[in-house]
């Protein structure tokens, strides 16, 4: 069996961050930063910015052994104006793309697991891996942002806001 190519990865990457752009852009600076009414909910700012960081750490770290400064938890709390994560999406987007470019599907991540506990699971025993279960996040984050959009305007409709 062989993996996708990069080019063809970065495809199905970018239909993903795609629809999540345009969630960010169509709710626009407010909405996209409200948050459900519901325990432990995200904004769709949030987590877009999230899946930013999802894509620093599997391909940037793991895959392409760069250094990278992650703070996740801070990802949950990000808010601000729309068009700067729109901004961060597109660089996240180029460097993803150079990220890959010494991509080697089979070979051993050139980023070591945080926990070593974890290193046996298959995101982290090679890059394609990695890059797999990068998205699968992307992809699981794309439905609950796309739930979490319907909520945010059923929210304002009932409210009498929109």
């Amino acid at each position: 069996m062989r993996m996708v190519s990069a080019d063809d990865y970065l495809l199905f990457v970018d239909e993903v961050l795609d629809d999540m752009v345009r969630i960010v852009t169509e709710l626009g600076d407010e909405l996209a930063n409200q948050r459900p009414d519901v325990p432990d909910s995200n904004s769709p700012y949030a987590i877009l910015t999230h899946c930013l960081g999802v894509m620093e750490y599997w391909a940037g770290y793991m895959v392409a052994g760069r250094s990278i400064q992650r703070d996740r938890a801070a990802e949950f709390r990000a808010a601000g104006p729309v068009e700067e994560l729109v901004e961060r999406t597109r660089r996240a987007r180029r460097r993803l793309q150079s990220d890959l470019a010494n991509l080697e599907p089979y070979a051993p991540p050139r980023g070591h697991p945080k926990h070593q506990e974890d290193a046996g699971l298959p995101m982290h025993k090679t890059q394609g891996g990695a890059l797999i279960h990068a998205y699968e996040d992307l992809a699981r984050h794309r439905g609950q942002m796309e739930i979490t959009r319907d909520m945010i305007r059923v929210s304002v409709r009932t409210s009498g806001q929109g």
